[in-house]
């Protein structure tokens, strides 16, 4: 434990870069500090710090910087757990979910979930993508459906479902006479799309598959809800993109061409002191999702990287 204190006293100045800032800040005296400091230094064997007119780190005491934050991560993370278990609170696993998830999917993984882990609490919240991620790395949730790309740093990925998407325009349009359109056939229309605070990475994507295949979008209309979406397409103020038709009498929904536009969603929990059942809710998720029969399952990358490839091009 008192190692532990030792690091935590450590970052302080590492984060100050002055020993009496750092005190202050720790509430102690500035000579214990530092004589904390050096018994560190002893016991690791190298300086952390260079001493003199200005404090800086020595590339020892960076490398202890970062590791130290990883430990200490862990350790209040393992602490917390521990804490929960024994209060009886280990059996909730809190994941979020993107608002526009379809109720019946939804409850089909409530309902699978249950059926494997019935001693295990599932508490699903609404949130987007962005809101997801803030709140995986804050560990305020345990897991959460992500729309892809998405910077997975810090993350496990679960089975990715990757999904064609087709366009939804009103069925009195010109274009609803085609059995399938080219993106190229959507130009002049507008766009009806979430906004890009929800999921900047699908977004920006979305966008430049478009522009790369001839669709630049003459306005773009943002829409969280499924409804504002219709009633935006209805009433003229552009096309959406979607992974299947709607039961919708007034609208049609028609494939892209090359199946060229596509989404992808995947589970992801931390990478470290996990859930135990966060990578059960994602190959359940996984498999309702992509029993749909036109989505597949991508496997998960070995290690974090850019998304980019997520969205095809010709």
């Amino acid at each position: 434990m008192d190692q532990l204190r030792s690091l935590r006293y450590f970052l302080v100045v590492a984060e100050e870069l002055h020993f009496g800032r750092a005190a202050e800040r720790l509430g102690i005296a500035q000579p214990p500090l530092s004589q904390r400091i050096k018994r560190l230094e002893a016991e690791l064997g190298a300086m952390l710090f260079k001493r003199g007119r200005r404090v800086t780190l020595t590339e020892a005491g960076e490398v202890l910087r970062a590791e130290a934050r990883d430990l200490l991560a862990r350790w209040d993370r393992m602490t917390a757990l521990v804490g929960r278990a024994g209060r009886g609170e280990l059996d909730g696993l809190r994941a979020g979910v993107p608002p526009d998830l379809p109720g019946r999917l939804l409850a089909a993984i409530l309902t699978k979930f249950a059926d494997e882990c019935p001693a295990v609490r599932l508490d699903l919240q609404e949130l987007t993508t962005a809101e997801q991620a803030r709140l995986l790395a804050d560990r305020s949730l345990d897991a959460g459906l992500l729309q892809l790309p998405v910077d997975v740093v810090g993350l496990e990925l679960g089975p990715v479902v990757d999904t064609p998407l087709g366009v939804v325009l009103p069925r009195d349009s010109p274009l609803a006479r085609r059995a399938g359109l080219a993106l190229a056939d959507l130009a002049g229309e507008g766009l009806v799309h979430a906004p890009r605070a929800a999921a900047p990475g699908s977004y920006d994507a979305l966008l430049r598959t478009c522009w790369d295949h001839g669709f630049r979008p003459a306005a773009i209309r943002h829409a969280r809800n499924p409804e504002f979406v219709l009633g935006l397409v209805l009433a003229g103020h552009g096309v959406a993109f979607e992974p299947a038709a709607r039961k919708e009498p007034r609208v049609v929904w028609r494939p892209i061409e090359g199946e060229v536009l596509r989404t992808r969603m995947a589970f992801a929990w931390p990478a470290t002191s996990p859930h135990p059942q966060a990578a059960t809710l994602a190959r359940i998720a996984a498999t309702v999702l992509g029993d749909d029969g036109i989505s597949r399952l991508v496997p998960p990358p070995q290690e974090p990287r850019p998304w980019d490839v997520f969205y095809e091009r010709s």
